[in-house]
């Protein structure tokens, strides 16, 4: 069947995460590193937990709750500045190098975004990185109350931009949203990015997280589509036809 969207998850597939590290190496030293992957995953974790207590929360208190948690795992103070300085980065996180190309070469295809991100937060993300305008929609979660990989979220999508789900091309680099988006009903295309991972030839704080987060998951969900970066969309969409 055609592909008649494109829906893409925000944080870690348009947006890079990992993008907070500078500022986190440079209010916590050494354990900047650190930080950054706790944070991230401790994020992700609180999002799973709340969808399963079915307790509706903010993703901006996620994510503000889980800097805490990393701040005060790592033995740094959470001293107001430089906390807020990190939080507020969220709402300024850098797009992925190529992912300006790969929207323009979709031009004309209707795009939109689908994330845990609060309306608030991703209003906020879109505006200041310039690409607000070429979206149909910018999909929060909290309009189900809930966040992925729970279906309703995804079930957000149809009546948003009014096209069935089997007719929309779900994109993430994130295996838990893979998963959920491929189980829901939607073609999906998984970013590997930087390829297969190999064994390990250090294990620290980044290599952890890229062993976690950057792999397939193994619930027998897999993506229909394995690129590895923004910019082979366009080639998927065609072959797609």
């Amino acid at each position: 069947m055609t592909v008649r969207a494109l829906v893409f998850d925000a944080y870690g597939t348009l947006y890079d995460v990992q993008s907070v590290r500078s500022l986190a190496v440079q209010y916590c030293g050494e354990k900047g590193e650190l930080i950054t992957q706790l944070w991230r995953l401790k994020q992700l974790e609180y999002t799973w937990l709340c969808a399963l207590m079915r307790t509706e929360a903010d993703f901006w208190d996620v994510t503000r709750a889980s800097l805490e948690f990393a701040l005060e795992a790592a033995g740094i103070a959470a001293e107001p500045a430089p906390f807020e300085s990190l939080m507020a980065k969220y709402l300024d996180l850098d797009l992925y190098p190529e992912a300006r190309a790969a929207l323009d070469a979709l031009a004309g295809r209707k795009l939109a975004i689908l994330s845990n991100g609060s309306q608030e937060m991703l209003d906020a993300l879109v505006g200041a990185s310039g690409v607000a305008s070429v979206f149909a929609d910018v999909i929060s979660v909290e309009r189900a109350k809930t966040f992925k990989p729970d279906p309703r979220c995804y079930a957000l999508v149809e009546p948003a931009l009014g096209i069935a789900k089997e007719e929309v091309l779900f994109v993430s680099s994130n295996g838990f949203d893979v998963a959920g988006a491929k189980q829901f009903g939607f073609k999906v295309a998984w970013i590997e990015r930087g390829g297969p991972l190999g064994p390990p030839s250090s294990v620290g704080p980044a290599e952890i997280y890229r062993l976690l987060r950057g792999r397939a998951e193994k619930l027998g969900r897999v993506a229909d589509f394995r690129i590895h970066a923004l910019t082979d969309l366009p080639e998927v969409v065609e072959n797609s036809r």
